[in-house]
C-alpha cells in the first residue's frame, strides 16, 4: 500500500505572496517577455565514482567508459541546447529553467560555465534528493530576469507494495521569487518511472501528483491569484489519471473549476506529437502546467504559446529509429547525442 505525508506540504504555508502588477500598453501590446524552460538532461553524472550514490556506470572503468571528454561533450551539447530554447522568440536563454536528472550541484555548475552559457549569468537552485540512483532536480535562473526569494524542497513519501519499504525518489522542488517584477511561484519535478511496467508503478505516479496538487493547493490558500509553474518530467502523459484528475491538468476547452491547472501541452500530446518516444509511440511526459492566473491578459504576467524543442540537431538522423530523440547512450553504446527527451518551454508575457 502507498503512503502519502501530506503534512510536509504545509510548510509552504510559511510563504509571503506578494505582488507587482502593471498596466496594459494602449496598443495592446506587451512589455517584456521571459522564455521558461525544462529539461531532462538524461543521466548528467560527473566521472567521480562517490561513496553512497549508484553512479558507478558513469565512470572511466565502466563498460559505458564515461570519461572526462565524453562528460565535456555532454556539458557542450545541453548548454547549447539551453541557450537556444528562447530562440523563437529571439531571447538568448530562458530566464527559469528547471533540470532533472542531474547528479549533484557540481554538475550543474560545470553545466552553467559552459561557453553557450557564461555570459547568460545562470545562478544555480539546488537541494541534494535521497533518489536511488543519486539524481535530483534543479533550477537555473537569470538574474536580470528573476529575483529569488524563497527554495523549499518537499519530500515524495511512497513505499513499495509488497514489503513496505521506502522507495527513495526525488524531491519536489519549489522556488519562489520575482520574475519581472511579479511574483511567482516555480514547482520542478521529476516523478517516478515506470519501471517495472506503467501498470505496476502507476501508485507511485499518483502518489507525486497528489504531493503536486497539495502544493499548489497550499499556495492558492494563502492568495487565490497565486501565479505558479508547474514543470517537470512527469512519466505520465496529459490523459494519465495522475495529470488530469489527480493534478487536475487539462485542457483550456475542459477549464471548469478555478482551481484547475491549464495544461498546453495536453492538446499537443492529442495531436500525437511528444516529447520521447518508445517502440514508435510519442509520449508526453515533459510538461509545464500554469494556474490559470496566468492566462489573465489584463492581470501582468500572461502565457502567450508552449513548445517542445525538437529541431533537427537532436534528432537520429536516419535508420530505423530516425526521427528519435539523438541521445548520449543507447544502452551501453555511446552515441554521443543530447538526451532521450526533448526540452520544451513557454513564453510569458506582461503587459
Amino acid at each position: 500500500m502507498l503512503i502519502i505525508r501530506h503534512s510536509v506540504v504545509f510548510v509552504v504555508l510559511l510563504v509571503l505572496l506578494s505582488g507587482c502588477n502593471t498596466g496594459k500598453r494602449v496598443d495592446g501590446t506587451h512589455d517584456q517577455q521571459a522564455v521558461i524552460g525544462f529539461y531532462n538532461l538524461e543521466n548528467l553524472f560527473d566521472t567521480i565514482d562517490a561513496p553512497g550514490v549508484n553512479d558507478e556506470e558513469f565512470t572511466p572503468q565502466c563498460v559505458k567508459q564515461w570519461t572526462s571528454a565524453r562528460y565535456a561533450a555532454k556539458l557542450n551539447n545541453m548548454a547549447e541546447v539551453i541557450a537556444s530554447l528562447g530562440d523563437t522568440i529571439g531571447k538568448g536563454g530562458p530566464a527559469i529553467m528547471g533540470l532533472c536528472e542531474v547528479e549533484n550541484i557540481n554538475v550543474v555548475n560545470d553545466l552553467i560555465a559552459n561557453k553557450h552559457l557564461a555570459d547568460l549569468g545562470y545562478q544555480v537552485v539546488h537541494q541534494d534528493s535521497p533518489d536511488k540512483r543519486g539524481i535530483d532536480v534543479a533550477l537555473l535562473y537569470r538574474p536580470d530576469f528573476f529575483q529569488l526569494d524563497q527554495v523549499t524542497a518537499l519530500p515524495l513519501y511512497i513505499y513499495d507494495q509488497e514489503d513496505g519499504e521506502r522507495i527513495y525518489t526525488r524531491d519536489q522542488l519549489l522556488v519562489s521569487g520575482l520574475l519581472l517584477g511579479e511574483k511567482v511561484h516555480v514547482v520542478v519535478n521529476h516523478w517516478p518511472s515506470r519501471y517495472g511496467g506503467e501498470e505496476r508503478s502507476r501508485p507511485s505516479r499518483r502518489v507525486a501528483a497528489e504531493l503536486s496538487r497539495a502544493i499548489v493547493d497550499s499556495l492558492q490558500a494563502i492568495d487565490n491569484a497565486a501565479k505558479v509553474i508547474l514543470m517537470g518530467d512527469l512519466n505520465d502523459d496529459p490523459d494519465n489519471i495522475s495529470v488530469k484528475e489527480v493534478l487536475k491538468a487539462i485542457k483550456a476547452a475542459e477549464l471548469n473549476e478555478a482551481k484547475d491547472l491549464y495544461n498546453p501541452y495536453a492538446d499537443m500530446h492529442v495531436e500525437g506529437v511528444g516529447t520521447l518516444c518508445y517502440r514508435g509511440f510519442w509520449n508526453m511526459f515533459d510538461q509545464i502546467v500554469l494556474t490559470q492566473s496566468l492566462m489573465d491578459t489584463e492581470n501582468g504576467l500572461s502565457f502567450e504559446k508552449a513548445y517542445i524543442y525538437n529541431h533537427d540537431r537532436l534528432k537520429v538522423a536516419d535508420g530505423k529509429y530516425k526521427g528519435y530523440p539523438y541521445r548520449t547512450y543507447v544502452g551501453k553504446r555511446y552515441d554521443g547525442g543530447y538526451s532521450d527527451h526533448f526540452p520544451v518551454y513557454i513564453v510569458l508575457n506582461k503587459y
